[in-house]
Order: structure tokens, then C-alpha cells, then sequence
């Protein structure tokens, strides 16, 4: 069980070949592939799920959370090879109604507002800008999911973007910030972003 690309926290991001290898194996030795998307997918990545980097298909994927914007529901998407039979899965609030239609709604705002592009491209802007700033150990990630490491534990400098900055920011281990933005994040607003963590990185004197 590969566990989506969260690795833009404290772990590394598994390489696209890694995936391929992994998929390889497992059809080697007739294992289950699954890929926990639960915060990779749905176009975080600036991909609808985070493993199409790799070019692969796992045999079941998570899903949750953004995929009904906050509203409560789960899922799994599973391989044509699994014959479902009745009985064989049991739920208590299963085929909610309502979550259901929450869930329809958005895909065609991703579909409408052109969300995992957007990602994409707003995504790599950020990163890009990023990787110019000065005192940063790295940044990783794609699209809008990053990490920026530091050399130092990042307490302070979060406290700071938060409490004069206003810019509330994740954390990934103690040396690591976590930007998890909204999908529909503009260029300007990445841009705004840059100038407020400047001032915040020079407030705490790491620029």
C-alpha cells in the first residue's frame, strides 16, 4: 500500500519509476495494489490523482474528503478484476443521498472552473517562486501540495505568518511547512503569499 504522494511532509516523494516498479511486482506476485488518495487526489497534484504521474493503474484507491468539499463521504474506486457480490460490504450511512449530490456538484465545479489545471499551473508558479527564496534547505511537491523545508524548526515562523501575517500555513514534521491551498488559488494570491512569507522569514532574521 503506497500511501498517495503525502510524502511532501516528512517523507520523500515516491519516484514515478518506483510506482511502475511497484505495479510490476505486484502483478508479479499477484498482490493488491492500493493508493491511499485521500489528500493527493482530485487534482491536488495538478493531476486528478497523484499516481497518473507514473502512468500506472492501481487496483483500488481512497478517496475522501475534497471529494464533497468538506461535506462528510468516503470512497473506493475498485479494479473491473473485482466481481462485487452481494453482501460483501456493509455500511451504516452508505449511499447517502445527499453526500452523493454534494459529491456530483463537485466534479462539475472541477470540470467548470477548470480546477486541476488550474493547479497545475498555479501550482508550478508557486513552486518556481519558491526555489528563487533564499535560507529554504528544499521544496518539493506538484501542483498544490508542497513542502518547504527549513533548517530550523519552523514554530516561530509559522506563528509569525499566522499572528502578523495572517497566512495560516500547515507543518510536516518540525522542520517542514505544508501548503495545502485551495484549488482555486490565482497567480496573485501565490504572489501575495511570497511577499508575506519574505517578510515573515525576514521578521524571524532566516532572510
Amino acid at each position: 500500500i503506497i500511501e498517495g504522494i503525502q510524502g511532501v511532509g516528512g517523507i520523500r516523494i515516491p519516484d514515478d519509476d518506483f510506482l511502475r516498479v511497484l505495479r510490476e511486482e505486484c502483478d508479479r506476485y499477484g498482490a493488491v495494489l492500493i493508493l491511499d488518495e485521500i489528500q493527493s487526489g482530485y487534482g491536488r497534484t495538478g493531476r486528478f490523482f497523484a499516481h497518473q504521474y507514473s502512468g500506472i493503474r492501481p487496483d483500488i484507491i481512497t478517496v475522501a474528503k475534497g471529494i464533497a468539499n468538506g461535506f462528510p463521504m468516503g470512497g473506493v474506486i475498485i479494479s473491473p478484476e473485482f466481481v462485487p457480490a452481494y453482501g460483501q460490504l456493509g455500511t451504516t450511512f452508505g449511499g447517502n443521498h445527499l453526500a452523493c449530490a454534494t459529491a456530483i456538484a463537485v466534479l462539475e465545479v472541477f470540470e467548470n472552473e477548470n480546477l486541476v489545471d488550474n493547479s497545475a499551473k498555479v501550482g508550478q508558479y508557486l513552486l518556481d517562486c519558491l526555489k528563487e527564496i533564499p535560507g529554504i534547505k528544499e521544496v518539493r511537491g506538484r501542483g498544490l501540495m508542497i513542502g518547504i523545508e527549513m533548517d530550523y524548526p519552523v514554530k516561530d515562523l509559522r506563528k509569525h505568518l499566522i499572528e502578523v501575517e495572517h497566512v495560516f500555513t500547515g507543518a510536516a514534521s518540525t522542520n517542514i511547512i505544508r501548503l495545502l491551498p485551495p484549488l482555486c488559488l490565482t497567480k496573485a494570491e501565490a504572489d501575495e503569499f511570497i511577499v508575506r512569507f519574505k517578510r515573515a522569514l525576514a521578521a524571524n532574521g532566516k532572510l
